[in-house]
């Protein structure tokens, strides 16, 4: 706000001294009327606070001034002497822009050589507000191209009444219809096809660049204080016609055009900002990356042209904030654009109501670093869509991330300012788009820790009003061989009697071992548990050997508390910052965030029956009669015995055509993602919401990267890991066995190094941030010998004993991790 009224001092300040270079201007507060007496600068400084604080007029802007080689000339006094009519003359009384007009100024422009006349139309109409709104319009007549000058004016004038006609009746036609980009009233096509005539002309781009100077403190103001969107919703078009700009990424632009009208344009309200975004939804992906490409270049330029740090935050920085907000838009209209789902929604779990009583949180002054429930970005809800419900955008997500701005952003000061000071400052998490997994897995991180400490505290306030004794930890004492049953037990126990224990950092103690649970006997835990449940014998999921990913079992025997148990096991491994070995088809990632399975996800959770599925929808010949196929389906059972289901009243009776076909297989995929495993499901995310119902995880990640958070990476990054490694016993990256084991790692094939990463960290996948973020250790464990190396997985550490050669380092560790599977993991 600083910039915005210092930039309109300036402007009084030059219009004082300088004057707008119309020889006949009548604002007594301008340089260029002929009854305005002169000012000195000190005179002329106090004059220009005065009228800003009154808000008195501003002349139209004259490029004259800013493109002229020397600013103190008057070109209207000297221009035109060889002619009867100059072209600027001519075309003085231009207050608004249509594709004809500017083709007939352009032809009398060629015809003379001299652009003049344009760039002072340009300049008058891009400056000035209310002009550019009315310019380009839809319901403009057409003209010929031979019209004469006279004619020209004429047709001006009409457009203009029918603008100003169009722009008195907008508010009543598009009250209630304000979703609808439809009821734009700017000729997109025309203006693209203006700006491919005035940009290869080298006078008219400066003009451009100084009009969105002029132009833009002026909508800013307008827009924060006025409220002239609500006034005439056409106020929108200035912010179409300037973004069709397709220059507005150059050097030129990039200092102080585009930073300001980024500024401006986040000043939008809500509904205006959607409207903009359904409008550019319908552009097609080319015109939709350029704008995505002009913000993201924006904030990298900004970026890289400052110094950001804990002292100079780029949360503070207007430029990088504004171009943010800016991306949002086009972040949304890609959604759009793209292959969306808004329907097929999972029921929300009902809260709890809220009790009038204080809470502890309440009465330390710390509710809002803890409030509950996930926020709601306010432009996602005018859109009625999430980044969830899309399956394929137009431009990828990960083009949204900008990899310069996670380099700068601190997130222990944004995640303060996301969960404290959200109205005052501006926190990148609200943009979560921007941020990579890496960054975003931060910022839950901090929170995470938050909960448990406050937790802590919680407990030792507590404890000393009761007189008890403080347990700040979750503890759980478990026997290896009742792990199960043990955890079960203690955690259900938890969940119904105090579910905020389960906020507190995890404790495991393995009943008559001695040791102190640093992460390592966690992650043991949560490996023993998941090999035990998954288990096929045990009957909880069904294993398919070609994906290699698990399945709800419909026909399970277990009770709903062991499907809870591993959605709270899922809950402590993304709250303990720990991979776990989970292998879900992503549906099951989908569900957790909201949404309910649907036929493209059987794709991957069950892709021969999609296969099928797929047959019958493209099958071109006579479906009844060559399908024979009804809307009753069958399944085995937990014994192989066959289960039938009518996805219809009397499915046996209706059989299945090409009429039908499509509604045949919703009700079948729905059946088997959703129906059939309600009960499991229900019970598992009940589980999984214990632990993550008050943390940002909803707002902040896409179902792909809660899978990373849970499950980390695919991609497999050894040269990272190489260089992170820690050795110990002897051995040092100078050490010959070392230098063959790297080199006998790099040579494995893709399956043999996952099998590597199973054996030594018990999950063959890479944590959020590759390799390089995993600690591993490399141990002496002996002299030659033929005995195999062995591995403790919760510590990532490798035992290697010293092999006498290359060859034989290369066979015993093959074997190792081959055979690994009940001997050599600890």
């Amino acid at each position: 706000m600083k910039t915005t009224a210092k930039l309109l001092i300036e402007r009084y300040f030059r219009q004082l001294t300088q004057g707008c270079g119309n020889g006949s201007c009548t604002n007594e507060f301008c340089a260029s009327c002929h009854d305005f007496q002169p000012l000195d600068n000190n005179l002329a400084a106090a004059k220009a606070f005065e009228l800003f604080k009154v808000n008195a007029k501003l002349c139209d802007y004259h490029p004259c001034i800013a493109s002229g080689s020397d600013e103190s000339a008057q070109p209207d006094s000297t221009m035109g002497d060889s002619e009867p009519v100059s072209p600027s003359e001519e075309f003085s009384d231009v207050h608004c822009l249509s594709e004809n007009t500017v083709c007939m100024i352009l032809n009398a422009c060629e015809e003379r050589g001299d652009y003049s006349a344009l760039t002072r139309a340009i300049g008058k109409v891009f400056s000035n507000a209310e002009c550019l709104m009315k310019s380009f319009r839809k319901d403009e007549p057409k003209a010929a191209e031979n019209l004469d000058s006279k004619k020209s004016k004429e047709l001006e004038k009409q457009s203009e009444k029918t603008g100003a006609s169009s722009t008195a009746s907008t508010p009543d036609e598009v009250s209630g219809e304000m979703s609808n980009c439809c009821d734009l009233t700017v000729d997109i096509e025309a203006v693209r096809r203006v700006y491919a005539k005035l940009l290869s002309i080298e006078q008219v781009e400066a003009v451009l660049v100084n009009a969105i100077i002029y132009l833009t403190p002026n909508v800013e103001l307008d827009l924060e204080y006025l409220d002239v969107y609500e006034v005439n919703p056409d106020y929108l078009n200035i912010f179409v016609i300037v973004m069709e700009n397709g220059n507005l990424h150059s050097p030129e632009y990039l200092e102080v055009a585009l930073p300001q009208f980024c500024k401006a344009m986040s000043k939008l309200p809500v509904a205006a900002l959607a409207r903009l975004s359904k409008l550019w939804s319908t552009y097609g992906l080319s015109h939709l990356r350029r704008m995505m490409e002009t913000f993201q270049q924006l904030i990298t330029f900004t970026v890289v042209s400052n110094e950001f740090d804990a002292t100079n935050l780029v949360n503070d920085d207007e430029t990088v904030v504004a171009a943010t907000q800016c991306l949002k838009v086009v972040f949304y209209a890609s959604i759009l654009g793209g292959d969306v789902d808004v329907e097929h929604n999972e029921e929300e779990e009902e809260e709890e109501a809220e009790s009038d009583e204080l809470t502890l949180h309440e009465l330390l002054g710390e509710e809002r670093l803890y409030k509950k429930g996930p926020r709601v970005d306010p432009l996602e809800e005018e859109l009625g869509v999430r980044p969830v419900d899309s399956r394929k955008p137009l431009l990828p997500f990960e083009d949204f991330v900008n990899e310069s701005l996670n380099d700068v952003v601190e997130m222990d000061k944004d995640f303060t300012f996301f969960k404290v000071n959200a109205e005052t400052k501006f926190s990148f998490q609200s943009c979560p788009f921007i941020l990579s997994v890496i960054t975003k897995s931060q910022g839950l991180y901090y929170d995470n820790r938050i909960r448990m400490y406050s937790e802590r505290r919680l407990t030792a306030l507590y404890s000393l009003a009761q007189g008890q004794q403080a347990n700040p930890y979750l503890k759980l004492k478990v026997r290896r061989d009742h792990i199960i049953d043990d955890a079960l037990v203690r955690l259900e126990m938890i969940s119904m009697e105090n579910p905020s224990d389960l906020k507190k950092q995890l404790f495991v103690e393995f009943e008559g071992e001695q040791g102190v649970d640093e992460g390592g006997v966690s992650k043991e835990f949560f490996q023993l548990v998941l090999e035990e449940i998954f288990n096929p014998d045990i009957g909880m999921f069904t294993y398919d050997s070609d994906t290699k990913l698990f399945w709800f079992n419909s026909s399970s025997l277990e009770n709903e508390a062991q499907y809870t148990l591993i959605g709270i096991v899922l809950g402590l491994a993304i709250y303990n910052n720990c991979i776990l070995d989970v292998h879900f088809p992503m549906v099951v990632y989908r569900k957790l965030m909201g949404k309910k399975g649907t036929y493209l996800d059987l794709s991957d959770s069950h892709p021969v029956l999609y296969q099928s599925l797929k047959g019958l929808l493209e099958h071109t010949g006579n479906v009844e009669e060559d399908m024979m196929l009804t809307f009753q389906i069958s399944h085995t059972d937990l014994f192989g015995n066959p289960v039938l289901y009518d996805l219809k009243d009397q499915g046996d009776q209706i059989p299945v055509t090409e009429d039908n076909r499509q509604e045949f297989v919703d009700l079948y995929a729905d059946y088997i993602l959703n129906t059939s495993v309600e009960r499991q499901f229900k019970a598992f995310k009940k589980g999984f919401l214990m632990v993550t119902n008050e943390s940002p995880l909803k707002y902040l990640f896409r179902p792909e990267e809660v899978e990373l958070l849970i499950c980390g990476s695919r991609k497999l990054d050894f040269e990272a890991l190489e260089k992170t490694t820690e050795y110990d016993g002897g051995y040092s990256t100078d050490s010959q066995i070392i230098k063959d084991f790297w080199e006998t790692i790099h040579s494995f094939g893709e399956e043999q190094k996952r099998l590597f990463l199973q054996f030594t960290t018990g999950t063959d996948r890479a944590p959020v941030g590759g390799l390089g973020k995993l600690k591993m250790i490399i141990a002496k464990n002996g002299s030659d010998t033929d005995r195999l190396p062995t591995s403790h997985t919760c510590f990532n550490a490798l035992l290697l004993p010293e092999y006498s050669s290359k060859e034989k380092l290369r066979e015993r560790l093959l074997k190792a991790i081959t055979y690994a599977k009940g001997f050599g993991m600890l």
